[in-house]
C-alpha cells in the first residue's frame, strides 16, 4: 500500500503525512519554503514539483526508502474533531469550489435529495438554516464512514486516526504530533529538530487556508451546531480521535486539547 498522503521536502529534511483540514496548506507552503526560499505560487495541493508526493510515481520510491530507513524527522498535524467537521461542511458541502464547481459533481445535489439538507441556493451565498443542514449532513458522514453508504468516506471527513495509521501501519514511525490549535508552537518544534535550507521563521509566515471563502461564514458558536445526537453521532465517528489526540468530547465549545499527545500510544494503537 505503501504511504499515501505523504509528502517530503525535495531535499529530504522531513517527511509529513498529510491529514485533510489540518492546516495541510500551510505545512505544504512552510516545507516547500523551507527548500527554495520562496512559496508555491498557488495551492500546495498542485504543486507538481519542487517537493515530493507520494502521488507522483517518481517520488514513491525515495518516499518509501525514507520512511522505511526513519531518515528524516517526520511528523503530523490534527485537529480538533468538532471543528474539522464543521469546516469540511462549509468548505466542501456549501462551498463553491476553486474551479467554479460544486465539490464532487453530484454529491451536493445527492445530499440535498436524500438528507434534506440546505446549501444556500446554486451559488451558496443565499440564506439557509445552518445548524439543522450541518446536522443532516453529520447523518451523512456517519453513514459513509460507518456503512460506506451511500458513498465510501471522503478524506476530508474521515477520521484523522485513519489518516495517521496507515504511514504507521506500512513501516513508519512518528517524530511528532502536534495540534492546529497551538500550531506555531508544534511547527517551531518541528523546525527546531531538524536543517533546513532556508530558514523559516513563523511569525512572517502567512496562513494558507485555500478553503476560505469557498463557503458561507459560520454564522453561531461551534457549540450551538452539536445537540446531545449530534454529539453522540461525533463520538461514533471520532471517538479514537478524541482519545488519541487529547481533545475534549464533553464540550464541543472548547477546541483546546486537554492533554499531551503520546507517541507510544499512537504508535501501538493504530499500529495493529
Amino acid at each position: 500500500m505503501g504511504f499515501p498522503g505523504t509528502w517530503m521536502t525535495e531535499s529530504e529534511s522531513m517527511v509529513y503525512r498529510v491529514v485533510p483540514k489540518c492546516a495541510c496548506s500551510t505545512i505544504g507552503q512552510i516545507m516547500y519554503y523551507s527548500d527554495h526560499g520562496q512559496f508555491f505560487e498557488g495551492d500546495i495541493h498542485d504543486a507538481k514539483d519542487g517537493m515530493h508526493k507520494w502521488a507522483f510515481d517518481g517520488s514513491q520510491g525515495k518516499i518509501s526508502n525514507n520512511v522505511r530507513d526513519h531518515a528524516s524527522f517526520t511528523f503530523t498535524c490534527v485537529r480538533n474533531p468538532y471543528t474539522r467537521i464543521l469546516s469540511s461542511f462549509f468548505d466542501k458541502i456549501c462551498g463553491i469550489q476553486r474551479n467554479g464547481k460544486r465539490y464532487r459533481g453530484n454529491l451536493v445535489p445527492t445530499l440535498i435529495y436524500n438528507y434534506g439538507i440546505d446549501v444556500g441556493g446554486d451559488d451558496g451565498r443565499g440564506e439557509f438554516d445552518q445548524i439543522a443542514s450541518f446536522r443532516r449532513f453529520l447523518l451523512f458522514a456517519r453513514d459513509t464512514i460507518r456503512w460506506r453508504r451511500p458513498m465510501d468516506p471522503d478524506i476530508h471527513w474521515s477520521a484523522m486516526s485513519g489518516h495517521v495509521s496507515t504511514f504507521i501501519v506500512n513501516g513508519g514511525r512518528y517524530d511528532r504530533i502536534f495540534w492546529t490549535e497551538k500550531f506555531n508552537d508544534g511547527m517551531q518544534g518541528v523546525l527546531d529538530s531538524l536543517q533546513t535550507q532556508h530558514a523559516v521563521n513563523l511569525t512572517e509566515i502567512p496562513r494558507f487556508n485555500e478553503s476560505e471563502g469557498h463557503g458561507p461564514k459560520r454564522a453561531h458558536p461551534v457549540e450551538d451546531y452539536f445537540d446531545d445526537l449530534s454529539m453522540h453521532l461525533v463520538y461514533e465517528i471520532y471517538k479514537q480521535d478524541f482519545e488519541l489526540f487529547k481533545y475534549d468530547f464533553e464540550n464541543p465549545g472548547n477546541k483546546m486539547p486537554i492533554g499531551e499527545i503520546d507517541l507510544d500510544e499512537v504508535q501501538a494503537k493504530l499500529g495493529d
